[in-house]
């Protein structure tokens, strides 16, 4: 089994991030590209094992695997047996490169998942509508690629690690989420994870670019804002109850995040 999508690119071009192309082979064959593919792919495998081939080195690609390759850099790939099930996708649009940056794709990659279930319902919820709606199909398949990035940076694996990165980031935001309105340490952070103090505020910055402590400040500002919008308890009286140590400290942070006061964030 095989299919490929070329959709007709057209007011889709407008959207920060569209979708080029897509497809998948259940045997994908030899192939070899240089520098004049313009266009950055994303391939990760569900049934047997292929080579990938970049910068002189030979890497085995295997079912829960997936590789990143820039634009118009030289490659080559091809199946190691007789079944090599790679999916394909090329993103484009003014946002793309951003999203892949801030992913970690800007430059050659191999990851590992820790499931391609939910990005096989995403990929197959883009082949369905490129094939039945050849009007708003890609818009459609475009939106859906959104949800596929954010699905894929939040399942791949960092090589080597001893616990990949969003399952440690969200023990932490469940801990926060469940103590906000008290003070929190980081000791507290690092014994939830098993990771140092260090390691934690890469993950905040890299997932919020945020430091943890910043993260449980604006916690309690998103609380804030909901007991302002639906509530009328005081500045004083949410202060305390979000865990903010004064109401002066309380607005100065509301003032920073928000832009605005407390006082005027209700009334607007």
């Amino acid at each position: 089994m095989f299919y490929y999508h070329y959709p007709i690119i057209g007011r889709e071009s407008r959207l920060p991030i569209f979708l080029i192309s897509i497809g998948m082979h259940d045997c994908q064959p030899y192939t070899r590209r240089g520098t004049e593919y313009g266009c950055p792919q994303i391939f990760y495998t569900t049934k047997g094992i292929g080579v990938l081939r970049i910068d002189g080195a030979e890497t085995t690609i295997r079912p829960g695997m997936g590789f990143f390759v820039p634009a118009s850099y030289p490659h080559e790939y091809y199946p190691a047996g007789d079944v090599w099930d790679n999916h394909w996708i090329i993103p484009g649009g003014s946002a793309s490169d951003k999203m892949l940056a801030d992913m970690g794709f800007d430059k050659p990659a191999v990851f590992t998942l820790d499931s391609t279930e939910r990005l096989d319902r995403l990929f197959s919820e883009m082949h369905e509508a490129l094939q039945y709606d050849r009007v708003y199909g890609n818009f459609r398949a475009s939106g859906r690629l959104y949800d596929f990035l954010i699905e894929l940076d939040r399942a791949k694996c960092s090589d080597g690690a001893s616990e990949p990165v969003a399952p440690a980031v969200l023990k932490c935001v469940d801990m926060i989420d469940r103590n906000y309105t008290r003070q929190i340490t980081m000791d507290e952070l690092c014994s939830v994870t098993g990771f140092s103090k260090q390691h934690i505020c890469r993950l905040f910055r890299s997932a919020f670019n945020s430091r943890p402590m910043e993260y449980i400040d604006k916690r309690r500002i998103q609380a804030a804002k909901e007991l302002l919008s639906g509530t009328d308890m005081t500045s004083e009286q949410i202060a305390e109850m979000v865990g903010f140590g004064s109401s002066s400290y309380f607005c100065k942070l509301f003032r920073r995040y928000e832009g605005i006061s407390p006082a005027r964030f209700r009334n607007n």
